[in-house]
């Protein structure tokens, strides 16, 4: 009888849909309320805003808490409500769509002067505001937020995705200043398209943050992706700034995005914290993983370390190997040949010739995906004009660029052992160069470890694999002469190395617990 008469929240229902825009469920932005000290919502003096409302969630959540906490202090119900919803809780909407849906969800009604309105606002928007704001064009891009002039000047009626609080010029950041506000918090947009190769993209996210931060509240909240732990693409300096700032005072980091956002892919996963004015130290970290929660209180900048460690049991780990000489020496830069992903599809666009998929007897071999993104082979005569012929001569590792989706401990998609006289496409990164076939597949041994697995994870948080997330892999002799004996089964040199980095059994533990072994098949490669 429950099950029929259930009755779900219609803003968990719009948090399970697959949009471009990505709504809070309601237990998520409870759990970041949460965060806040509950003496906050006894204070009838105290604002909150959201500067991106989408369904209304995070208000609409507040002010079921300032309801209780203010039933002392204003015992009469509609002078609370009128009270709470005029004076302490404040939105800009990123549509006029979702301002339309936040009012809805706040004040029960699409506007805010409606008749079913629970208050009454002189104005149809209440104080949830949606105006539309133009990009500011320079040299093809937006000065505030980087969009792509080509994609984004649309024609009247277009949605432009120039938001509000992020494309706010100077004396209105002032005015909104001086409101005062205690609480931001927000799910931000994450992105926008920049015009770039295969729906290239920029990061937006840390733009709100930035902005946030000038209205110096008392508490910001926000949920965002993770990918900032590690930087990239217009990300460094906001890394740089964020584990270097001891008022966030606690993270809650979750590498599968799906245990916040059912149904919505994002690679490397979301984070949310509360950043506090008032405090300076240590960050209280939870880590949510399928085996539960992990907690600690650590700096989000480690000594020597220029971004966050996310998984706790791997900060032991980086102190072990950070000194050591890094593997990255061996591998190489994107487009290691100059080849982009898509040369074999029309080499004639990178004005070079064309190329077979029948062998050619003393040619060279050409490693990259075809038209259905598989693995293939095509040829070329010796004297192919390659741009860059660096790896052509020894024996190589060829590695794909894309593996997984950065939760810790997945599998590697399988290396392929190259010898001289092939390359490959931008599909992959070079690993190399070894004189003889031994030394490459020694090397490749190396990759398989689960050592190496769980320290390319201390820096892998997405489904990108550049030289980078090699960094404090320590750098092996893969020649007979070496320390580690590599005629042994992968189980063993795993062993060695644990030993040779003075591994506890903690840790060991950890690695053995945490990271799937994977089928080594032995030289098979060409």
């Amino acid at each position: 009888m429950s099950e029929i008469n259930h009755n779900p929240d219609i803003l968990s229902c719009l948090a399970n849909l697959s949009n471009d825009e990505v709504f809070t469920p309601p237990e998520i932005a409870n759990a970041m309320l949460d965060m806040i000290p509950s003496d906050f919502w006894k204070n009838p003096n105290v604002k909150v805003f959201d500067p991106s409302c989408k369904s209304g969630v995070f208000l609409r959540e507040a002010a079921k808490r300032f309801l209780k906490g203010l039933e002392e202090k204003i015992p009469d119900l509609q002078e609370r409500i009128d009270h709470i919803f005029k004076r302490m809780l404040f939105g800009f909407s990123i549509t006029e769509l979702t301002a339309q849906l936040s009012r809805r969800s706040l004040y029960c009604s699409k506007t805010a002067n409606g008749h079913y309105s629970i208050t009454t606002f002189k104005t149809d928007h209440g104080n949830i505001l949606f105006d539309k704001i133009n990009h500011t064009w320079k040299n093809g891009k937006c000065i505030y937020c980087g969009a792509s002039e080509d994609i984004y000047n649309r024609e009247e009626g277009k949605e432009t995705h120039a938001y509000q609080f992020i494309h706010l010029k100077e004396e209105k950041i002032k005015e909104l200043e001086k409101m005062r506000f205690d609480l931001i918090i927000s799910n931000p947009p994450y992105q926008l398209s920049d015009g770039g190769a295969q729906a290239s993209a920029s990061p937006l996210y840390q733009k709100f943050i930035e902005q946030a931060k000038k209205l110096n509240p008392r508490y910001i909240a926000m949920i965002i992706p993770s990918r900032w732990y590690t930087g990239g693409k217009g990300l460094d300096s906001f890394r740089d700034e964020m584990i270097s700032d001891k008022r966030i005072c606690e993270l809650h980091d979750f590498p599968n995005a799906n245990d916040c956002f059912s149904g919505v892919e994002i690679k490397g996963g979301v984070c949310y914290f509360l950043w506090n004015r008032d405090y300076s130290g240590n960050c209280s970290i939870y880590f949510h993983n399928e085996n539960g929660i992990e907690h600690s209180i650590r700096p989000l900048k480690e000594k020597g370390c220029d971004f966050f460690i996310r998984n706790n049991n791997l900060v032991s780990i980086y102190h072990k190997v950070k000194d050591k000489e890094s593997f990255m020496k061996l591998v190489s830069a994107m487009k290691p040949f100059g080849l982009r992903g898509d040369f074999f599809k029309d080499t004639t666009k990178y004005n070079l010739p064309s190329v077979s998929e029948t062998k050619i007897s003393n040619g060279i071999a050409i490693y990259g995906l075809d038209e259905h993104l598989k693995r293939t082979i095509r040829y070329a005569g010796k004297n192919y004009p390659l741009p860059d012929k660096t790896y052509l001569g020894e024996y190589k590792l060829f590695f794909s660029r894309n593996q997984g989706s950065g939760i810790f401990g997945e599998l590697f998609s399988e290396p392929i052992i190259a010898g001289p006289n092939c390359c490959c496409t931008e599909t992959f990164i070079v690993i190399g160069l070894f004189k003889t076939r031994g030394e490459a597949l020694n090397c490749n041994k190396y990759l398989y470890t689960k050592f190496l697995r769980t320290v390319v994870g201390i820096k892998k948080n997405d489904q990108g694999a550049s030289r980078g997330i090699f960094e404090f892999v320590p750098i092996q002799d893969f020649t007979a002469q070496s320390d580690i004996d590599w005629s042994k089964s992968i189980e063993e040199i795993d062993q060695q190395l644990y030993r040779k980095y003075g591994l506890d059994e903690k840790e060991i533990s950890f690695i053995e617990s945490s990271i799937k072994p994977m089928n080594f098949e032995g030289d098979k490669n060409e």
